[in-house]
């Protein structure tokens, strides 16, 4: 019983200490600008920016296919702040309110299909029950507003609090 235990752990020591070396020897080398984009995007892969996932869109950004601009979910602020990062100039950031979901609870047949789509969980609800929207939650990404069989969900611009509003734009002088 002593012999087998040995021998297991002595094996288990020594795949761990290959291993171990395997990771040094092959290590691939990271980028530090993918690294830094990727902590700037959402992350939840929602694919609206037309790329596989977020890695997908950094990668797109670095080689310059994609404007700073691409995330729906992230707004203008987000594209302000890959623009900085990556030292490109911001075409054109949208300013206007950010778009968040809205259930009307008239139409809502509590199918749950929103629930299953919403990558950040903002919708709650249980199976043939009225849902809800956290608006704090929710990113506006529209992937709930697809698969509502009711068309009880739709886009709508956030509700101004003193949390969200914000100073509006001065006008341009002789314009």
């Amino acid at each position: 019983m002593i012999a087998a235990m040995a021998t297991l752990t002595s094996l288990g020591l020594l795949l761990g200490l290959l291993l171990s070396l395997a990771a040094r020897i092959f290590r691939t080398p990271s980028n530090a600008l993918h690294e830094e984009i990727m902590t700037l995007l959402p992350g939840v892969n929602c694919g609206q920016c037309g790329y596989p996932g977020c890695g997908g869109a950094a990668d797109a950004l670095i080689a310059g296919k994609a404007s700073p601009a691409l995330c729906p979910p992230g707004g203008s602020a987000l594209a302000r702040a890959l623009a900085a990062t990556l030292g490109r100039t911001l075409e054109s950031a949208d300013d206007g309110p950010s778009l968040l979901a809205e259930i009307d609870e008239s139409l809502c047949i509590g199918c749950a299909h929103c629930v299953k789509h919403c990558p950040t969980d903002a919708i709650v609800g249980a199976p043939k029950q009225i849902h809800s929207v956290f608006q704090e939650a929710c990113m506006g990404c529209g992937l709930c507003v697809e698969v509502c069989p009711t068309e009880c969900l739709q886009l709508r611009p956030q509700t101004t609090t003193l949390a969200t509003w914000r100073w509006p734009k001065p006008a341009l002088e002789g314009a």
